[in-house]
């Protein structure tokens, strides 16, 4: 355990534990995945396991989280595979709220991490599209966010900040112009992108609910099949396919043991279309859409890894220069190569 990722405090598990008749804690063990900033606690019972988690500064709106648990509940409800929900004790809430925190009980769900194989790739696919179908009839009195990495404010005001908050870091210091440029130049390409999506006639595609968030760490396998889907805090409002084309980014996505300046500037073409075919083997996807996904990737790419350095400088424990130089490399590949992957996503 690093010291930089929260923890509970012993008087604060007490109380919170009160709220919830899971019987005698018999166990309890830190577990340090995801967010540093939310805490997390796997917890022993007779009953079984179950994982505690304080949200994190930020993520802690309690009418978004009642949102993300209603959809968490319908998709239960369908028998698609989510860790339920445990209630406090008294009025059975999902969501428990104490000294301006929010807090949230899972069962814990024990499964492998992806190992990278052809065949979890497909059968992550399809899992998406099993989502898509599943939240179609999903309607709620909590309103969905909105936006996406797609043509996104956020996303340029992060690359017009990052030459600022990133520019004091060792890794940047005496390549200050350098930085500058290649902020730029993401800038550019995300214009670019976003231009060519919207040409596609994007905002006249049916909206639904997505994950916003489908990347292999979110999931959990047995075998080839997952057996939990996790973390529906990004669920929103937007077209289906901008969680094709993230889902197809993420599980492409090759990194090096070294640092990323090491990483390849291409994906894994063979995941790619494993990943693509998985989900067509259950839904279809218009062709327009289809034209647009190698940009929307590329879209993804920078987005997904703009904001978290503009704020702090870095991206996780990764110095921001380093993932913005490989990033750069990463979506000249994808756009130099657009055509190529239009060839067979078209087909």
């Amino acid at each position: 355990m690093t010291s930089d990722r929260e923890r509970f405090s012993p008087s604060e598990l007490a109380v919170v534990l009160s709220h919830y008749d899971v019987g005698v804690i018999e166990s309890a063990k830190e577990f340090p995945r995801g967010s540093r900033q939310a805490p997390k606690l796997l917890l022993g019972t007779p009953r079984g396991r179950y994982l505690l988690k304080r949200r994190a500064s930020g993520r802690d709106d309690p009418f978004k989280v009642a949102f993300s648990h209603a959809l968490v509940a319908h998709l239960r409800d369908k028998e698609f595979p989510v860790p339920a929900l445990i209630g406090t004790r008294n009025d059975q809430n999902s969501l428990l709220q104490l000294g301006g925190h929010v807090y949230e009980l899972f069962e814990y769900v024990q499964g492998e991490r992806y190992d990278n194989s052809l065949e979890q790739t497909t059968y992550s696919g399809l899992a998406l599209a099993r989502y898509h179908e599943a939240v179609i009839d999903f309607q709620t009195e909590w309103t969905p966010p909105a936006g996406s990495y797609h043509d996104a404010d956020a996303v340029r005001n992060g690359l017009n900040a990052i030459p600022t908050t990133t520019a004091s870091h060792d890794s940047v210091i005496g390549h200050e112009a350098e930085l500058l440029q290649i902020t730029q130049e993401l800038y550019e390409r995300y214009e670019e992108a976003a231009e060519h999506v919207n040409q596609g006639d994007f905002s006249s595609w049916p909206v639904t609910i997505i994950h916003g968030d489908w990347h292999p760490g979110n999931m959990l396998f047995r075998g080839n099949k997952i057996c939990a889907v996790l973390d529906f805090d990004a669920a929103r409002l937007q077209p289906s396919i901008i969680d094709l084309a993230y889902g197809m980014l993420q599980f492409s996505i090759l990194r090096g043991t070294a640092g990323p300046d090491e990483w390849p500037d291409f994906g894994d073409e063979s995941r790619t279309r494993r990943f693509m075919n998985g989900y067509l083997s259950r839904r279809t996807v218009p062709e327009a859409q289809r034209q647009a996904l190698p940009d929307l990737m590329a879209e993804a790419l920078i987005g997904e890894t703009v904001l978290p350095i503009a704020v702090t400088g870095s991206f996780g424990r990764l110095p921001g220069f380093g993932v913005l130089q490989m990033i750069g490399r990463k979506v000249h590949w994808l756009l130099k190569n657009r055509e190529r992957l239009l060839s067979w996503l078209l087909e």
